[in-house]
């Protein structure tokens, strides 16, 4: 149990692009697809499918589809971050904004105030890896009395959670890529891979070994006592 509990602690999403050269053992990635077949899903309806990308042009097709830059994005990313690790510390929740463009960490963000040349070098270049993991589903197929098929977002969550985990214990590192689900570039990926037109991309995510080790950064959570409540709301921690 504290191993498990261990594991929890110390999954993190690395960012940087992973060894090219050394790719990922096929009893690896099974083991990471067995742990996703055994994901809770609301009413064990399963409503995923997995894509699983290691071919070099391919991904480097993906790589090179435009990400625009998202306003709204920034925006309300900048309600999470802080500007020093104290703050941070004091909140303990959100990140830090120096993980951002400077550019980005402007409550005020208007894309209108800079030239293509700036705009451009705001984007971050997708970080290369030798494995992609694309999760699909049927949006038509809505777990029963789920008002916006909310269980059926958790169940595709359960199935996230899981291959992180598994990844993570296999000391292989995980990213998730959520531009990649925006209605304009998913367009361009289930071109890519001919998903059918019907399903839409739930999340995607990069798999691979960091070339080189990943910098610590401050991670922080609410203490437990913070967000329990004790057999009514409002009575803080257990007693």
């Amino acid at each position: 149990m504290n191993e498990l509990l261990k594991l929890i602690k110390e999954r993190q999403s690395v960012r940087m692009p992973y060894d090219t050269e050394r790719p990922i053992a096929k009893q690896d990635v099974l083991k990471i697809l067995e742990a996703a077949s055994w994901a809770p899903t609301a009413h064990n309806m399963q409503n995923f499918e997995i894509i699983v990308v290691d071919d070099e042009k391919l991904l480097h097709s993906i790589a090179n589809i435009k990400r625009p830059i998202s306003e709204g994005f920034i925006r309300e990313n900048y309600q999470q971050l802080s500007f020093s690790e104290e703050e941070l510390i004091k909140k303990k929740t959100g990140i830090m904004g120096t993980m951002f463009p400077p550019a980005w960490r402007n409550p005020d963000f208007n894309l209108k105030n800079f030239n293509e040349k700036e705009i451009a070098s705001m984007q971050r270049p997708f970080p290369a890896c030798p494995l992609m993991l694309i999760v699909i589903y049927d949006p038509s197929k809505k777990a029963p009395a789920s008002e916006g098929d909310f269980l059926g977002a958790i169940s595709l969550g359960c199935v996230m959670e899981n291959m992180w985990l598994m990844a993570n214990s296999l000391g292989i590192s995980l990213h998730i890529i959520s531009s990649l689900s925006s209605e304009i570039i998913e367009k361009e990926v289930k071109k890519t891979l001919q998903i059918p037109k019907n399903l839409k991309i739930a999340f995607s995510c990069r798999l691979g070994y960091p070339i080189s080790t990943p910098g610590k950064y401050l991670r922080v959570r609410r203490d437990v006592n913070e967000f329990t409540h004790h057999n009514k709301f409002g009575s803080k921690g257990l007693e």
